[in-house]
């Protein structure tokens, strides 16, 4: 008898996540133990967010404002710059640059909360205490990172297209009127709620990464930094692989 050849990598990392996820879905029965936990990981992970989420925002919107203009010189009517600055913002930077900021702080936190967590023993002492690991670390964390990443996300493209058209009233000579005819000539409800889709499901697989990471954490200090720095690689990864996978699924 031979012995059985080894699932590939990417498998093995496709099954743990699927086994990981079904495992967090039936701690969601567990209602009593994830829901005071909720409101505080809100407040952690999206609204202690928003100045990095929202400095990023003002100079997509800035810059946006500026090639566009540099773009449409001497092709297309100037007030196409509102048109371009907001359906960018509201459908794709927004949402995409939002999303990898936050997987840099939010997937790190969390992976390297749980990491030290776990190589210090303290999940352990949670399951000695009669308590579901995942019902009080995952779950709470999932939802609010669901939750929380659409709102800091609205809270971006609102402030991304009003940099916007401060630079292009100006720096642009652009009249307001006319970055909004831009703006609305081109809108479609969907520019909204695809954004805000996408961001929920950047929230899901940001915070489900560094949870994954962090509770499967060995090897001390030296395990701790290098699932934190795995969480965030994993995050970004998921964010363009989700956000390319929504482009050809809801557009």
């Amino acid at each position: 008898m031979t012995a059985a050849t080894p699932a590939p990598a990417p498998a093995r990392v496709i099954a743990r996540v699927g086994r990981a996820t079904l495992d967090t879905m039936r701690a969601l029965q567990d209602v009593a133990t994830w829901a005071p936990q909720v409101a505080a990981q809100c407040r952690r992970l999206g609204v202690d967010s928003l100045p990095i989420a929202l400095f990023i925002a003002v100079f997509t919107g800035i810059v946006l404002a500026l090639l566009s203009s540099y773009i449409f010189t001497g092709a297309v009517p100037l007030y196409f710059v509102g048109a371009l600055v907001g359906k960018t913002i509201m459908m794709e930077l927004g949402p995409v640059l939002t999303g990898l900021a936050l997987a840099g702080r939010v997937g790190a936190n969390i992976a390297a909360e749980l990491g030290t967590m776990t190589v210090t023993e303290q999940i352990d002492a949670l399951e000695t205490l009669a308590y579901n690991p995942r019902a009080y670390l995952i779950v709470p964390r999932v939802l609010a990172g669901i939750c929380m990443f659409p709102f800091v996300t609205a809270l971006a493209i609102a402030v991304g297209i009003t940099a916007g058209w401060l630079t292009s009233i100006n720096i642009l000579d652009l009249s307001t009127l006319e970055f909004v005819k831009g703006l609305r000539q081109f809108y479609q409800f969907k520019d909204i709620w695809f954004g805000l889709v996408k961001s929920a499901s950047f929230g899901g697989a940001v915070t489900l990464a560094g949870c994954l990471m962090g509770l499967a954490t060995r090897g001390g200090a030296e395990g701790v930094g290098r699932n934190t720095t795995r969480a965030v690689v994993i995050g970004c990864e998921a964010i363009l692989v989700l956000d390319a996978i929504a482009a050809l699924v809801l557009l």
